[in-house]
């Protein structure tokens, strides 16, 4: 015969637990709002330091703001008036072009660059690699006034080293020359200057792109019998396209909104040549403390920005869609 053993069942098998709570959870609804309540500060903060200027500045343009407004705070609302007075100007209209001049300019010139420095990193060996990213690390972390600075100090109609150097090659016709003086120079130099700049930061980021590319795919390409320019058209750019884009973007909004370098480099000179928008508004707003036109430039600025940005990503995206 076969000893049947009888399992013990325990007395409360047969009760069910009451369902958990957040009142009776012992802290877990507190637990779980304990981690935005660390972040509020930061966000609020963040939120403040970019809403209220923002705001301020759309409320500024819609009022008569001048020198006696600031001081008292008695403004008038005087609604699409200041827009209307930038609109209608001339110089306004030209300088939006001279921007957009500008931003094409300086963004082809970017893209190019940063694409042929990233395709060679990718090809060199371990420490020249290390050598180069090193050196685009270390241009990137350079203060932006400081290397304003100094290229003002290559320039430098009497001092500059670039003057010496091409009298020294032969072109007497350097000797002293003002390069600051001359709008095309001027702006040539700012230019090269925001170009220096923006290359270390696309090219580091492509770079990381070009090295999640499987090396599979260049062989068989190669073994297709495809050339470089080939490859790069068919295999490499289809693959980095999204952080190729995105690259794009980003330059295109920060050469749009260039300030810093031009302001502290020429202010706008000489004449008008180096003016563009986000300069134009400063002046705008300190020549005569018409901080109302100025605000209101700033708000064309955005507006156009975000016109170009739309219309660029609204384009990418048919183009996705069109794809298979």
């Amino acid at each position: 015969m076969s000893t049947v053993r009888e399992r013990s069942v325990p007395r409360d098998a047969g009760r069910r637990r009451p369902p958990v709570t957040a009142g009776h959870s012992g802290g877990r609804g507190r637990g779980t709002l304990w981690p935005y309540l660390l972040i509020a500060p930061a966000v609020l903060g963040m939120l403040y330091l970019l809403l209220y200027p923002l705001a301020r500045a759309v409320l500024i343009s819609f009022q008569d703001f001048r020198l006696r407004q600031l001081i008292l705070g008695d403004a008038d609302f005087v609604g699409l008036r200041n827009y209307r007075t930038l609109l209608g100007e001339t110089e306004f209209w030209e300088v939006v072009r001279r921007t957009f001049v500008f931003m094409a300019v300086e963004v082809v010139a970017i893209m190019v660059l940063s694409t042929l420095v990233a395709l060679m990193t990718e090809r060199l060996g371990r420490v020249a690699r290390t050598v180069v990213l090193s050196s685009l690390v270390l241009v990137w972390a350079v203060p932006v006034v400081a290397a304003t600075t100094v290229f003002q100090w290559l320039f430098h109609s009497e001092f500059g080293i670039v003057n010496e150097t091409l009298t020294g090659l032969g072109f007497e016709s350097y000797e002293g020359y003002p390069w600051f003086a001359h709008g095309g120079a001027a702006f040539g130099i700012v230019v090269v200057l925001i170009v220096w700049q923006s290359v270390p930061f696309a090219a580091i980021t492509l770079y990381s792109a070009l090295v999640t590319v499987p090396a599979e795919l260049y062989e068989s390409a190669r073994m297709d019998g495809a050339g470089a320019a080939r490859v790069f058209r068919s295999v490499t750019f289809p693959l980095i396209r999204p952080i190729f884009m995105l690259v794009l973007s980003l330059e295109v909004i920060w050469t749009f909104k260039a300030f810093v370098q031009i302001w502290v480099m020429t202010r706008g000179g000489p004449g008008e040549a180096t003016t563009i928008l986000p300069v134009y508004a400063v002046q705008t707003a300190l020549a005569g403390q018409r901080y109302d036109l100025g605000s209101a430039a700033s708000m064309l600025t955005v507006l156009l920005m975000s016109g170009v940005l739309v219309l660029y990503f609204r384009q990418l995206f048919r183009q996705e869609g069109e794809q298979p």
